[in-house]
């Protein structure tokens, strides 16, 4: 399984800053990357996705993820946490799980405070900038 979880204000895409973001839903867009993690995996691997717009629900379900035997990769959307929050780097940090982190803006293009990203160190990689297509970059790295 390959999990791709958001973090605030990722449930407002498609309403939230479209010239930014695009127009449209993660919902949406669902359907297209579990339709490629089946291609990539003859149907064996599944996507579970999880939002939250709380960074301790955040931190929880990356742990429970890191030491799940089903989980074989995270791509992991922090938000604004990405800019600040420790606790889900340390989690990321300590995750067997490879996780690769995704911006759907260019964070480094963007105000001076979105350019420090504390989470990505800890992670194998990371995508920005792509729009929802980094998500299928990052999942394309993960099986492959």
């Amino acid at each position: 399984m390959i999990a791709i979880i958001n973090g605030p204000n990722l449930n407002m895409l498609g309403r939230r800053n479209p010239a930014v973001y695009g127009s449209r839903t993660f919902e949406d867009f669902l359907p297209e990357a579990e339709d490629l993690v089946s291609q990539l995996t003859d149907g064996v691997e599944t996507i579970e996705y999880f939002q939250s717009n709380s960074e301790g629900e955040l931190v929880g379900r990356i742990q429970e993820l890191a030491f799940d035997p089903v989980c074989s990769g995270i791509v992991l959307n922090p938000g604004a946490y990405a800019h600040y929050s420790y606790a889900i780097r340390d989690a990321v940090e300590m995750s067997p799980v490879p996780v690769i982190v995704v911006h759907i803006s260019n964070i480094h293009a963007r105000e001076e405070f979105r350019h420090n990203d504390v989470v990505v160190g800890a992670a194998k990689g990371t995508i920005c900038g792509l729009g929802l297509d980094g998500y299928l970059l990052a999942i394309r790295s993960l099986i492959g």
